[in-house]
């Protein structure tokens, strides 16, 4: 995933930008990226973070970085802040995005005699290829507008110049830019809550393929927003920080309502409810409402050096980490019946070994219940890291267990009204080890978010998306 913030000031911009960027930590653990610009001069610094927090890196290198205007990035994929030098002139830039065809449009730009000089683990860097992409253009607009065509994926982006920053959101709004101000500058995010201690107030949300340009001054319209909209439903359901909005749609909220639909109509007999802390905990506070059941803290986390929400890359190491930050509270657990919330299971490998540190700790009874349907595809829209391959997905590793082919009669097991569906869940369950389990359906996640169906992304559960380009 990653996420962006820009500033746009009367003043020297380096103190909210270090602030707003960082406050994008919960989404990506691998590359941190600041860029200002002064007088057509840019000052950019990019720092591995894999294995230390953002503002360590950067917080005594802040003198460096000159100007009233600048972006920056935390991401999961590839090191930027790319600076480029073109026919538009100089800018520099950072991407939220994933590029299906990014070695179709590679090939493109080497077709068209430009050169790649940023390497991201050997390969093409994405936001470079981006950059480039935009440089083929006649403006900037024209050049974004390319990558909408082009790029098979999303691309949401911050471009930022001598005479400002341009904010272009993806063309279908898979993934959001939101417009903050007070007096003395203009803010440019992706999540909302890094608005908050910096004294910004939200002043608009960007459309999907909207393009806007703004200064210290305010912002401008270049590109008026698209009608269709997809916006990612897991934004609320986990990515995002619980105090954030998304299209005015505050994310602990909607956690709250997943859990309060699920627990108005669930039957089973429990003592109190708990989370999987921490994207579980909304849920489940709305879930002991719902069912007028106690919320209890059976099982908690480590949050003084376990506080990301990402894990590494390597699975062996996920499956450490994940043991090692969840902590059960003995005296809670013992000989009751518990009601346990999460956000969603792709491998079920890491909730399988939670459930057993729960009976372990003396659990009578553990039941799980999930905010969102059964993960049935792998994201084509963002880089969701724990899901690379659909046979990573615990969902097609059964389906291809009853079927014989995991790609088959999937219209089935995405349909909770099912004998497929309910086998599906079954053998998860025996195989996560809990006495029930419970997903929310479709309808609950779109009443949950309060958009119409249509306009939220659920790729993921049935497959359903608009194209990925004009």
């Amino acid at each position: 995933m990653g996420g962006f913030f820009g500033v746009a000031s009367k003043q020297c911009c380096i103190t909210d930008l270090f602030y707003g960027i960082d406050y994008h930590s919960h989404l990506g653990t691998k590359r941190g990226g600041i860029v200002t610009v002064d007088n057509n001069i840019f000052f950019r610094s990019i720092h591995n973070i894999e294995n230390s927090y953002f503002r360590t890196k950067f917080g005594e290198s802040l003198g460096k970085f000159k100007g009233n205007m600048g972006i920056g990035v935390i991401s999961d994929t590839d090191a930027q802040p790319i600076v480029v030098n073109s026919h538009l002139g100089r800018f520099a830039i950072v991407t939220v995005a994933k590029i299906n065809n990014l070695t179709e449009l590679e090939q493109e730009c080497l077709d068209k005699h430009q050169q790649f000089t940023e390497l991201s683990s050997g390969k093409t860097n994405p936001t470079e290829l981006i950059a480039l992409m935009i440089s083929q253009g006649d403006d900037f607009v024209s050049g974004i507008q390319n990558v909408f065509k082009k790029v098979k994926g999303s691309c949401s982006m911050l471009i930022l110049t001598n005479d400002g920053i341009i904010a272009a959101r993806d063309y279908y709004g898979r993934t959001p830019i939101v417009i903050g101000k007070r007096p003395d500058s203009y803010a440019l995010t992706f999540d909302t809550h890094s608005f908050s201690n910096l004294d910004y107030a939200i002043d608009r949300f960007v459309g999907p393929g909207e393009i806007i340009q703004m200064d210290a001054n305010g912002y401008r319209q270049l590109l008026a927003p698209n009608e269709k909209m997809q916006i990612c439903s897991f934004l609320w359901i986990y990515y995002g920080y619980p105090t954030s909005e998304y299209e005015a749609i505050n994310v602990e909220n909607t956690r709250y309502m997943l859990g309060y639909e699920m627990g108005k109509v669930d039957d089973v007999a429990a003592d109190y409810v708990s989370a999987i802390p921490d994207s579980g905990i909304g849920m489940a506070l709305g879930y002991s409402n719902g069912k007028q059941i106690p919320y209890r803290r059976g099982i908690v986390k480590y949050t003084p050096t376990w506080s990301r929400s990402f894990m590494p890359v390597h699975q062996e190491m996920r499956e450490h980490v994940a043991k090692m930050k969840l902590i059960p509270n003995t005296t809670l657990l013992k000989d009751k019946k518990i009601v346990f919330c999460d956000d969603s299971i792709v491998r079920g490998t890491q909730l399988r070994d939670n459930v057993r540190k729960l009976y372990a700790g003396g659990a009578k009874e553990v039941h799980i219940r999930i905010s969102c349907p059964p993960l049935i595809f792998g994201c084509n829209f963002l880089n969701f890291s724990a899901s690379k391959t659909e046979l990573e997905l615990i969902t097609r590793r059964v389906i291809e267990e009853l079927e014989g082919d995991c790609k088959k009669h999937l219209d089935r097991y995405m349909d909770s009204s099912t004998k497929e569906y309910a086998k599906m869940v079954e053998i998860i369950r025996r195989h996560i080890g809990v006495d029930t389990l419970r997903f929310n359906t479709l309808d609950v996640i779109a009443r949950s978010i309060g958009l119409p169906k249509e306009r939220i992304c659920t790729h993921c559960f049935d497959g359903s998306s608009y194209g990925a380009s004009f």
